[in-house]
């Protein structure tokens, strides 16, 4: 199949906007709850900056995919609220789930890397599935070294408990994550972000 004529480094207006875009879907998904309050479960926000995140990086790929999600984190560093509850500010980096907006970044990456080397539709979707299995891996495992290392952690905190927390929100997320490669693997074909091998 014949290659599209612009590198995949090259940079063009339209990749600052589609990385714009997408540092904004995360920043409307963090705070869905505002616009529909019965998305919140025991006092938790479901929240659907994990989904934005993962299609930033099926649809952006690896480069503009982790660009989108760093520049939503930079922004929520610099004061702006546009993390969960509207919290920003450097404070965040102490927050026991600030590792879940790091790890936005990386999975954005990994599913670039996946999508990059495969287009199929199969690929997709496990390289969706892959990334939200990280953001849960990693986060939930910053989560608890928080509570552990530097924030005071609830009475009776353990590991598995942690993960408890996270049962929530995690049938929505792999869900979610199917429903994003199937998305993704259409919108490439109309939008031809990614090289075509």
């Amino acid at each position: 199949m014949e290659s599209v004529s612009r590198s995949s480094t090259s940079w063009k207006t339209i990749d600052l906007v589609y990385c714009g875009l997408f540092a904004t879907l995360m920043m409307i998904g963090a705070n869905i709850t505002s616009f529909a309050p019965f998305l919140t479960v025991g006092g938790v926000p479901i929240t659907f900056q994990l989904f934005f995140a993962v299609l930033a990086g099926l649809v952006l790929g690896k480069k503009r995919g982790t660009i989108a999600c760093t520049v939503y984190m930079l922004i929520g560093l610099a004061g702006a609220p546009v993390f969960a509850k509207f919290n920003g500010g450097f404070s965040m980096i102490l927050a026991p789930t600030f590792g879940f907006i790091v790890t936005f970044i990386v999975i954005a990456y990994v599913a670039g890397v996946v999508v990059e080397k495969y287009q199929t539709r199969t690929a997709y979707i496990v390289a969706a599935l892959i990334a939200t299995f990280i953001n849960y891996f990693l986060g939930t495992n910053w989560m608890y070294a928080a509570y552990k290392l530097w924030t005071s952690a609830p009475d009776g905190f353990t590991y598995g408990l942690a993960w408890l927390w996270m049962i929530p929100p995690m049938p929505k997320d792999f869900v979610l994550a199917i429903f994003a490669g199937i998305f993704a693997y259409r919108l490439q074909k109309v939008l031809k972000i990614l090289p075509v091998k």
